[in-house]
C-alpha cells in the first residue's frame, strides 16, 4: 500500500534504521485499513524499541536488562524512562507515553476490546511527540 502521514509522519523516520522506518510505514498502513488493534501494537513496538535505542545510545543498555540479559518489557522499560533523572522528557512526551502504554496493553492484552479509530486519533498527537523526542535521545533526529 501507498505510503501516508496518517498517524506519524513519515520523514520524522526516514534514513534511521530501516527496522524503524518499517514500523512507522506498518503504524501509518494499518490505521488507514482500519487495522486499529495492529495498529496501537505497531505503536507499542515502536516506543519500545526507541526506549531502548535512548538507552543504547547513552552507553546504558544494560540498565534496562533482566537477570538474564534480556531488555526488560514495554511497561517496565518505560517505567525505568520516566524515572530516569538523565533524560528530561518534556510532559507531553510523558502524558503522550502514558497514554499510549494504556492503549498498547489493551490492545495487545486483552481479549474482548478491539481498539478503534477513535481510539488511535485521540493519543495520536502523544504519540508523534514521544517518538520524535525519543528520536532526538537517541541521536537518530
Amino acid at each position: 500500500p501507498k505510503a501516508t502521514d496518517s498517524v506519524l509522519p513519515l520523514n520524522l523516520f526516514k534514513g534511521k534504521r530501516g527496522y524503524i522506518e518499517k514500523v512507522a510505514y506498518q503504524i501509518n498502513t494499518s490505521y488507514d485499513v482500519g487495522l486499529y488493534d495492529c495498529c496501537a501494537v505497531m505503536c507499542r513496538r515502536l516506543l519500545e524499541t526507541l526506549i531502548i535505542e535512548v538507552y543504547e545510545n547513552a552507553g546504558r543498555a544494560l540498565d534496562i536488562k533482566n537477570h538474564g540479559g534480556q531488555f526488560l518489557m514495554f511497561s517496565d522499560l518505560l517505567a525505568f524512562l520516566l524515572k530516569d533523572k538523565n533524560f528530561n522528557l518534556s510532559r507531553n512526551s510523558q502524558k503522550g507515553l502514558e497514554d499510549f502504554k494504556k492503549l498498547g496493553d489493551l490492545s495487545a492484552h486483552n481479549r474482548r476490546f478491539n481498539a478503534q479509530r477513535s481510539d488511535i486519533d485521540k493519543i495520536q498527537s502523544g504519540i508523534r511527540v514521544a517518538s520524535e523526542e525519543l528520536l532526538h535521545l537517541a541521536d537518530l533526529a
